[in-house]
């Protein structure tokens, strides 16, 4: 049941104000899984593209790195994998906006605030910035499940044992292939590394049966569908 706040009283204050002045509402997938994320339960959200499943993903982590206390040791708290290259990238350039805005609206709001860095590991990530990586981790991380397996067995797995969340976007395109079993383990590889189990939320347009995907992405834990789909809208005539 969709909550009259439209979710918004799942966030803290700063996420809500940044939210509020730029977005005329939530989206029927934010209302609904904000306050399921907000539980601290494993979800599947299940939305039409464009409808903003990734910003419900991330806006509640955002906020508390933003406006929460500095880690005490340096570490990735968020990790979002993509088995589309191309979506990685799209994904570090739209954090940008939130995180800048959550951290103004948290100044204005005088609640402590500081800047997040987030960084990319990809097969094209120079070796650079993969030392970077290791000297100073950003809190946010944005790879592919290949990339994710690299880490797991290299040195630079330390930077991943305060991984607080995953988020599997296009969960679709790997529940039920081999890319998807390769994830599913490096997924539990994470959860025996991190200090405590991640929460996992997977993103999803087009998925069937939800149930099937939720347990891939899951495991042995429970996980909460939240079903935002809807037909698609058409105008059709004939003339």
């Amino acid at each position: 049941m969709e909550r009259r706040d439209g979710g918004l009283g799942a966030l803290g204050p700063a996420a809500r104000a940044w939210f509020s002045a730029t977005f005329p509402a939530p989206t029927a997938v934010q209302a609904a899984g904000w306050p399921v994320l907000a539980e601290g339960r494993h979800a599947l959200l299940v939305a039409p593209t464009g409808s903003g499943k990734t910003l419900a993903a991330f806006l509640a982590a955002i906020d508390r790195l933003v406006t929460g206390p500095a880690p005490e040791q340096p570490g990735v708290r968020v990790l979002y994998v993509s088995p589309l290259k191309a979506l990685v990238h799209d994904v570090n350039r739209n954090l940008r906006a939130p995180l800048a805005g959550v951290e103004a609206a948290a100044r204005r709001l005088g609640l402590p605030a500081r800047p997040v860095r987030v960084a990319v590991r990809t097969g094209d990530t120079s070796q650079q910035d993969r030392r970077a990586l290791l000297r100073q981790p950003a809190e946010v991380l944005v790879t592919t499940p290949e990339s994710l397996y690299l880490l797991l067995t290299s040195k630079a797995r330390a930077v991943l044992d305060a991984v607080e969340l995953v988020i599997v976007d296009e969960v679709h395109a790997l529940a039920g292939n081999k890319r998807g079993a390769h994830l599913a383990l490096s997924l539990e590889r994470l959860a025996a590394l991190a200090r405590r189990d991640p929460l996992r939320v997977g993103l999803s347009a087009t998925v069937r049966p939800a149930e099937a995907a939720a347990r891939f992405l899951g495991g042995d834990r429970p996980v909460r569908v939240v079903d935002a789909s809807e037909p698609p809208r058409l105008d059709l005539r004939v003339e």
